[in-house]
């Protein structure tokens, strides 16, 4: 699997020109890995069976093919996210460790509830609500209700604690902390390309992949595009040149703000690979991930289909934005090395150190997974801000 997850470079140098009479890209025309199974001469496999040649936005393409019947996340029997891609979540425990850690840091600041809510949204197979609770001490996992979001079915097993939902709890009815990790770049959204006058239109695509132009961009996703995405809006200064292309991040804007909106007062966590207003890359970041293997993106249900976060557009007004690097160190996890001297005095204990301070060098890698996004939004008051004031992102 890649080092980073799901984390990758944007695509820049790509050239991306959609129109309506193109064919399916091969897998190296776009930069990308070719697909397991993919022939020798560079095409792309036949698409799956029953897949139909229906032109869609991008987004309702995506939601059909992660999340309809047969989609890659719900489909009934599938690996899980572990089984196509590296999260923190399953690179070392010493993350849920750190979720706990956080946990505990959100139940002092509100003065220990005797009803603490966790809610992991985008939950996988339940692997980080798992190690938190047996990273928490007694009393506290002994008041923390741990709340699973995933629209896959229950994996079988799971510690009977958990509640396991398919949305999200009912707005303003838990205390405690929201955790989404490597959630938002999963919820589907439309991409936009310029045409060759400059002009941006709606992408559009078949399950195979294929793409074309649609009808130029207006109403709301041009406002959006205009704050959030300058470079490709409508009326950009100077008019954007052909075949700019940018994600429009409304649904996730929404998304996220309906998440926070479950909490009644405590910390609302989201954390992603992301990019900001200022540095939007030119052609986007949508891809697809396969077996540990980035793939072009194809939204038949064969793989999984994401694109990096604008966080920034995410944050609410009384948001705070990390590395998760800076986040992960003011939690104690800081990559240092134990003392040699501890080779001499207990063997087994300096290499169960060594071994963890792998595992935190791998999660606060200010290129791989460290360089990832935190957004941290407090509800309810000030009781939970600056909870991880004391990162010091230089340790």
């Amino acid at each position: 699997m890649t080092n980073r997850g799901r984390g990758h470079a944007p695509n820049e140098g790509r050239e991306h020109v959609a129109n309506e009479h193109r064919r399916a890209r091969r897998p190296g025309d776009d930069g990308l890995r070719p697909a397991p199974g993919t022939p020798s001469d560079g095409r792309r496999p036949a698409p799956r069976a029953g897949a139909d040649a229906t032109w869609r936005g991008w987004r309702t393409a995506t939601e059909q093919a992660l999340y309809g019947p047969d989609g890659f996340y719900t489909r009934p029997g599938g690996p899980g996210p572990a089984g196509h891609f590296r999260t923190s979540v399953h690179a070392s425990p010493l993350y849920a460790g750190a979720v706990a850690a956080l946990l505990r840091r959100v139940d002092a600041a509100l003065g220990h509830p005797a009803e603490l809510a966790l809610v992991d949204v985008g939950a996988g197979r339940g692997e980080l609500l798992s190690g938190v609770l047996a990273a928490l001490p007694e009393d506290v996992a002994a008041r923390t209700r741990p709340y699973a979001v995933e629209r896959a079915a229950r994996p079988e097993g799971l510690d009977p604690r958990i509640t396991w939902r398919a949305d999200l709890p009912a707005p303003g009815s838990l205390t405690g902390l929201l955790f989404a990790n490597e959630w938002l770049d999963n919820v589907p959204l439309d991409v936009v390309e310029t045409d060759a006058d400059g002009v941006p239109r709606r992408v559009e695509v078949r399950a195979d992949g294929t793409e074309r132009l649609g009808a130029p961009v207006d109403g709301p996703d041009a406002r959006w595009l205009a704050r959030w995405w300058p470079r490709i809006a409508p009326n950009a200064a100077g008019g954007p040149g052909p075949g700019l292309r940018a994600e429009i991040g409304r649904p996730r804007d929404a998304a996220w703000a309906g998440a926070v909106a479950t909490l009644r007062t405590g910390l609302a966590v989201a954390v992603d690979y992301a990019h900001d207003r200022a540095d939007r890359p030119p052609f986007g970041t949508l891809t697809g991930f396969r077996a540990g293997r980035e793939v072009p993106p194809v939204p038949d249900g064969s793989c999984d289909v994401t694109a990096h976060v604008a966080l920034d557009s995410c944050a609410g007004p009384a948001a705070e934005r990390l590395t998760q690097r800076a986040a992960l160190h003011a939690l104690g996890v800081t990559g240092r090395r134990p003392p040699l001297s501890l080779a001499t005095t207990d063997p087994a204990g300096y290499l169960r150190a060594l071994g963890a301070a792998g595992d935190a060098a791998e999660l606060t890698d200010p290129a791989g997974l460290g360089g990832f996004g935190w957004l941290l939004e407090p509800v309810g008051g000030t009781a939970c801000a600056g909870l991880l004031a004391a990162a010091d992102d230089a340790a």
